[in-house]
């Protein structure tokens, strides 16, 4: 039986499981910062050592955001340990940062909803989805998607939302299609005319449209 689904702003699940750098507890693993959990079909498969391995390069990029990444894969901790050895020598690494989950039992894979149904391994048992979970400091899901096993993910992308997600919490502003760290932003339509020169000092431009309606408000990012 699976577990209930995940919806933003719900609380993430904590957990205790084995990992390629020993036993963890999530939340106390956590301890303070942001985290990223990301799950994997399987060990020595090409499109996952791509991924570790871009993930591991990346590992200064997560800790200037305070977030700590931690992945999972359907297999042992020593089957584990030996694949690391392999990412590090196809990514060119010195090291490898960060714990990989042993969950070959597949028992967080169905606590939180990472099975693949339409793709399955030669014992006919479904592989692990390519799922990413951002939990905040509150431990709280912030963001989610399942990307299907056959397709590897964009982890420039995921700094990109991690980047939004840390800007909108604080200010009172969303981000627009493709916007990138430093690019203008869009004002909440909740915030009131009267307060735009106190929360926008370098000032916003609306846009006009065919309607008449003053929604498309964009400012400096704050």
């Amino acid at each position: 039986m699976s577990g209930k689904a995940l919806n933003i702003g719900d609380t993430f699940p904590n957990f205790q499981a084995n990992t390629s750098e020993g036993k963890v507890d999530f939340y106390d693993w956590m301890g303070d910062s942001w985290a990223i959990l990301f799950s994997h079909p399987a060990d020595y498969t090409p499109v996952c050592t791509t991924e570790l391995g871009r993930v591991a390069a990346l590992i200064p990029e997560f800790r200037k955001r305070g977030v700590k990444p931690i992945a999972l894969s359907c297999d042992t901790v020593e089957s584990h340990k030996g694949w690391i050895q392999d990412i590090k020598s196809f990514a060119k690494l010195d090291s490898f940062d960060y714990p990989i989950i042993a969950d070959d039992k597949r028992e967080l894979a169905l606590k939180l909803n990472m099975l693949d149904k339409d793709e399955l391994n030669s014992e006919g048992i479904p592989l692990t989805c390519r799922a990413v979970f951002v939990v905040d400091d509150k431990k709280k899901l912030r963001l989610s998607i399942l990307y299907p096993a056959t397709t590897g993910r964009n982890f420039d992308e995921i700094l990109r939302v991690i980047d939004s997600l840390h800007l909108t919490q604080t200010k009172s502003v969303a981000t627009p299609a493709d916007w990138k760290q430093g690019g203008n932003c869009m004002v909440l339509p909740t915030v009131k005319a009267e307060d735009v020169p106190r929360l926008f000092p370098s000032g916003i431009e609306t846009v006009e449209v065919p309607s008449g309606k003053h929604y498309l408000r964009i400012t400096p990012q704050p």
